[in-house]
């Protein structure tokens, strides 16, 4: 009897909980031990496959229209350590197919002193490539590869670019291929590089360039190449919104010489000049109040050639001896010309063998010359 007593109040405690826990509240819920609400949690979805904007969709073709021809290059190069020796060195940079051959456009910088280059498609097939021609001062380089089915880019035209309009960016920053940004033009300016050489209307953008993106394709709204990006102005070496890239124009004034020649003709007017303000045309009475006065012409170079005169008549400005009497060259194939930066500019979209028209004040009189450009290396 003493031993069935504690059986049987375990019996009825048993019971008592199983009443208290289970039969009265229904079916047992094991969640709800662990304190989780028993109501399901509602959360707003998206409807899938939802439409994209026109701008979405155009941002979207231009990149689809041009990925494939867009590449990554790699150049290896040796340098001197003063205590390791040689030793192996490895840049990357970017560029864009230009024809069916398969030349690739990019920068000179890109490839500069590279012993081996090698450039990798979108597909992630490499290629080795081969060092067609470079042109340093406007820091451009063509190389080619060979392989098949190579979709060219099509080349736009930077002339008439306006502040505001839509720009993209296709390029490698920092390695990661296919990459594309956007922005618009902030401004076209000219443009000193790290090396002293200056780009004339480069192209101002704040679409993101970093490290990687060198000559990679600017493209305008309709994925057509407008320049050729190069530099970033930046205290921390990457994209600070102000990236700078070469206008199309200006690649596509050397292109043949790099191709067929490995080099540009680079085109000279063959004189020596100063630019004129109103003051100093007051003084000397000239007929227009700016412009370049001839003070010297290269003997048998292109002006020469064509008749133009230099100064006859010694005369200081300053302390700096000149020549006056000379022509006054005021416009170029219909393009004013103030100073030597408007001469540099219109010499960069022509190259040697060109044939342009200069307007000039002779005296008081104003005439037209056509004027057959040299080649020279460094001068205009």
């Amino acid at each position: 009897m003493k031993l069935l007593r504690p059986v049987l109040l375990a019996v009825i405690f048993a019971g008592a909980f199983y009443y208290f826990t289970t039969y009265r509240s229904g079916q047992m819920h094991p969640a709800n031990w662990f304190g989780r609400p028993s109501n399901r949690v509602e959360i707003t979805e998206a409807a899938s496959n939802g439409a994209f904007d026109a701008e979405e969709q155009n941002n979207m073709s231009v990149y689809r229209k041009n990925i494939d021809s867009v590449v990554n290059i790699t150049s290896r190069a040796v340098t001197f350590d003063f205590f390791y020796g040689l030793t192996p060195q490895e840049g990357q940079g970017s560029g864009f197919i230009i024809d069916k051959e398969g030349h690739v456009l990019t920068n000179y910088h890109v490839i500069a002193d590279a012993r081996q280059v090698e450039v990798t498609l979108h597909n992630r097939k490499k290629y080795p490539a081969t060092v067609v021609g470079t042109d340093r001062a406007h820091d451009l380089a063509v190389i080619q590869i060979k392989g098949p089915g190579l979709t060219p880019m099509v080349l736009g035209d930077s002339r008439n670019l306006q502040v505001g309009q839509k720009v993209y960016a296709i390029g490698n920053p920092f390695g990661l291929a296919g990459t594309m940004t956007n922005g618009i033009i902030s401004s076209i300016r000219p443009v000193q590089e790290p090396d002293g050489m200056q780009i004339d209307d480069a192209i101002q953008t704040d679409a993101a360039i970093n490290p990687g993106n060198s000559g990679g394709p600017l493209l305008n709204w309709h994925g057509e190449v407008i320049g050729i990006n190069t530099l970033i102005a930046s205290n921390v070496g990457q994209s600070a919104g102000i990236g700078f890239a070469i206008p199309v124009n200006t690649a596509k004034a050397v292109l043949n010489d790099l191709m067929t020649l490995g080099r540009v003709r680079r085109p000279a007017l063959g004189v020596r000049t100063i630019p004129i303000t109103p003051e100093l045309a007051d003084q000397m009475g000239l007929a227009a109040d700016s412009g370049l006065l001839i003070v010297q012409v290269v003997p048998g170079g292109a002006a020469d050639r064509a008749g133009l005169h230099g100064g006859t008549e010694r005369a200081y400005i300053g302390n700096i001896p000149i020549t006056l009497g000379g022509d006054l060259i005021v416009a170029i194939d219909g393009q004013e010309v103030q100073d030597q930066q408007d001469l540099s500019q219109v010499m960069n979209n022509h190259r040697a063998g060109d044939t342009v028209r200069i307007t000039i004040y002779r005296g008081k009189k104003k005439i037209d010359v056509s004027v057959t450009l040299g080649e020279a290396r460094e001068q205009v």
